[in-house]
């Protein structure tokens, strides 16, 4: 017996719903969701906030047969704030709420589904958007549909919410192809761009049509859409030929990267970077950062470093500021190919080799390292570590990506202080925090940022006492000519 795949998508228009509340006590503002039985399986869709007319994304897929292109036994449950509203049954939709009432309907939409097994990741953002609140700017959120045969659409996807901007970045989504175009590419897809508001009476900002086709050319001059004065654009699309594990260093040129270089925002190591570092740099007095990389083949003949200067110059490898890192680091992406294994023990050596030659208390150093999590060589990391535990040196590790941290939670040495050979490290030395947790998701980079930086210095100064005590080092009096110790930051 063939058997054909439909999607089924559900909306309601709600009419009486004073009556409703009147009735049964309930609140002002109605959370509407849905539940599906069928003879196969149950089902439920997302709850809604505040709305009447429910338009929910969650959509079912049923088996069906096509001799007698039935459906089967179906019985749709709405609920209002987890208070049963009414009920629809089988083919005739009656419903029971309000007796003698009409409380409008439930609309039920079927489209057979394509083959299509593809799927896409997509971002977007935006640039001088309408502002929308009264007090603030707006928080946009963009809606997906798709059109169907009939000249309506049905949606297929919402992004978060953005507060406060007018210039929101959306996180990437992935999304099934059929789900968005029912693998065809030149379907129209529409998408609105809403400004949010708690009694879910979002206030319309603007709309554009494109499909599968434009958005997977991805970042060009196609994909940038006027929307009511302000514009919209595609950072990032990811087709399903290329849709394979993110690429957690990988082609800074690829959005899988994430040394992606986008002309939007910036990457998450530099993100890390410029937060960590600005706050740093003050304790330097000449503000000259030696910058180093690791992992990578160097030009012109393709030798793998796992400690090479960001400027390219090995006999001076430092950098005037955090701009000047950031800018040594954007260009050396563009010469430099990244490549494994990550080793952490030859920069750490480096770095420490620098810092054994002063230990009289002037100076401390401080080892920024931005990382995705992976090790490859712990036990030379370890020992690296341990040794410099007796030095005037600081290591601050930023893991970025989605990646789990075991290894650096171990080399952090908060609960166990790190160990080789039998050796503890003399005093803790590392600080670990992972850049997620750090991200506002509301768009608050500032502040978000600003806490990055105040967590991972926290044990800077602790630290620094640590060394000068365990070498007898009495603190300089308080004059003119003798500064404090200088922070000597490396990267």
């Amino acid at each position: 017996m063939d058997c054909f795949t439909l999607q089924i998508t559900i909306n309601a228009k709600l009419h009486n719903i004073c009556e409703f509340k009147l009735l049964f006590g309930l609140e002002l503002f109605f959370d509407p969701t849905v539940f599906l039985y069928s003879e196969s399986q149950f089902g439920r869709t997302e709850v809604i906030d505040n709305t009447r007319n429910p338009d929910f994304v969650r959509k079912f897929v049923l088996m069906c047969n096509h001799e007698c292109h039935r459906l089967g036994t179906l019985v749709l449950f709405m609920q209002f704030n987890n208070y049963p509203l009414f009920q629809s049954l089988p083919v005739s939709l009656t419903h029971s709420g309000i007796p003698g009432k009409k409380c409008g309907v439930i609309i039920l939409t079927a489209e057979e589904l394509s083959n299509c097994r593809d799927i896409a990741t997509m971002q977007l953002c935006a640039n001088k958007l309408d502002k929308k609140d009264f007090f603030g700017k707006s928080d946009p959120f963009l809606v997906f549909y798709r059109s169907n045969e009939d000249g309506t659409f049905t949606i297929c996807h919402k992004t978060e919410v953005i507060k406060n901007t007018l210039n929101p970045v959306w996180q990437p989504f992935t999304i099934p192809v059929r789900a968005l175009c029912n693998g065809d590419y030149d379907r129209t897809v529409k998408v609105d761009v809403y400004d949010w508001d708690r009694d879910g009476s979002h206030d319309f900002i603007g709309e554009f049509t494109t499909s599968y086709r434009e958005l997977s050319r991805g970042q060009n001059q196609f994909n940038v859409y006027e929307v009511s004065g302000g514009s919209l654009f595609v950072i990032a699309f990811v087709s399903p030929q290329q849709h394979q594990t993110p690429d957690l260093g990988g082609n800074p040129s690829q959005p899988t990267s994430l040394h992606y270089m986008s002309p939007y925002q910036m990457n998450a190591y530099a993100m890390a970077l410029k937060a960590v570092g600005e706050i740093i740099q003050d304790y330097d007095s000449d503000k000259l950062f030696p910058a180093y990389g690791f992992g990578a083949k160097l030009p012109p003949d393709g030798k793998i470093s796992h400690a090479f200067p960001l400027s390219g110059d090995a006999d001076n490898p430092n950098c005037v500021g955090i701009e000047g890192v950031l800018e040594a680091y954007f260009q050396s992406l563009r010469t430099v190919q990244l490549y494994g294994p990550t080793n952490f023990a030859p920069v750490i050596n480096k770095v420490a080799n620098c810092a054994a030659e002063i230990t009289d208390g002037s100076q401390y150093f401080v080892l920024l390292m931005i990382t995705d999590g992976v090790i490859s060589d712990m036990v030379q990391t370890k020992e690296a570590v341990v040794n410099a535990a007796s030095l005037p040196l600081s290591i601050i590790i930023v893991g970025v990506g989605p990646a789990e941290f075991d290894a650096m939670e171990e080399l952090d040495g908060d609960e166990v202080r790190v160990s080789s050979r039998g050796r503890l490290a003399e005093r803790d030395i590392v600080q670990f925090v992972p850049f997620r947790d750090y991200i506002d998701r509301s768009g608050n980079q500032v502040l978000s940022m600003a806490r990055l930086a105040k967590d991972v210095l926290a044990e800077i100064p602790d630290q620094l006492l640590s060394f000068m005590k365990s070498r007898g080092i009495e603190p300089r009096p308080a004059l003119s000519t003798s500064p404090l110790p200088e922070l000597h930051r490396h990267i």
